[in-house]
């Protein structure tokens, strides 16, 4: 039986289209890229082994040797990819990271399988990309100025848990997932629509877009007034998923099986029931 397609909730061309934008501007903080950046160095310091062959995919490519530094002698970039239609060779790499695109694929499981793939046995992946809980204010205050009209303006995010089902789905060993939040205070939405272009993300959600109206830009200027604190900011949150696995390859540890234990729990507890 043939299995169907994924749908596709995102358009390639606009998606692509963000990031080509964001390269050509060239301007601005790239906070968020900078936390992911630093965010996956540390990571992979902490692991004792170097690689020989590494794929850097995303538009952190300009930082690989900040990242990468010593632990791959050979690094290949791609700052525009499919990640579900991935044109590498499978076992061609040892380590891959993807950071900042993951979340806006159409097909997310695929992508990671085709990941695994081209990973040699026991070759390491590191992902980082946005989860739920980002841009919660933004949504908040389009939904005000929208009012009665549902429109989409933000695309449907991972949560933690089920990124950490599809690593697992996807073939990895030993698979890790864990979050980290940032907070940033702004006093208009604005600014933050102008970070959000200068890292290359939008709205690249498939389908026509909807007039929002002459007065929608009041709307949300009302919407977003109502949101500010005593400062006169709005908190707007990021959540970054960390997603991590290993190839499988038959030296890897592997857990005991299930019952081997040779001392039960109810042994090491005593009577009172602490330890």
């Amino acid at each position: 039986m043939k299995q169907a397609a994924p749908p596709q909730i995102f358009d390639n061309k606009r998606r692509h289209a963000l990031r080509f934008r964001a390269m050509a501007r060239d301007v601005g903080n790239h906070f968020l890229w900078n936390i992911l950046a630093e965010d996956l160095a540390d990571r992979l310091s902490c692991t004792t082994r170097n690689f020989e062959k590494c794929l850097l995919i995303g538009p952190l490519t300009s930082q690989a040797d900040m990242i990468i530094g010593a632990k791959a002698a050979d690094i290949t970039c791609l700052p525009l990819a499919d990640e579900d239609r991935l044109e590498v060779e499978q076992g061609d790499f040892d380590l891959i990271l993807s950071a900042g695109t993951l979340d806006s694929v159409n097909d997310l499981p695929g992508a990671l399988v085709q990941i695994r793939r081209a990973l040699r046995p026991d070759g390491l992946f590191l992902g980082a990309m946005f989860g739920a809980g980002t841009l919660a204010s933004l949504k908040k205050a389009m939904m005000l100025a929208d009012g009665a009209r549902a429109m989409p303006h933000i695309h449907p995010q991972v949560e933690l848990r089920s990124a950490a089902d599809l690593l697992a789905r996807a073939g990895f060993a030993m698979q890790v997932a864990d979050k980290v939040g940032a907070d940033v205070r702004y006093s208009d939405w604005r600014r933050l629509v102008n970070d959000l272009r200068d890292a290359g993300i939008g709205n690249c959600l498939a389908g026509p877009r909807a007039y929002l109206g002459r007065g929608y830009v009041q709307q949300l200027d009302a919407a977003w007034g109502s949101l500010m604190d005593v400062e006169g900011k709005v908190s707007e949150r990021f959540e970054f998923l960390h997603l991590s696995g290993w190839a499988p390859s038959p030296d890897q540890p592997k857990a005991a099986p299930r019952g081997s234990g040779k001392v039960s729990l109810a042994a090491l507890l005593d009577k009172s029931g602490k330890l």
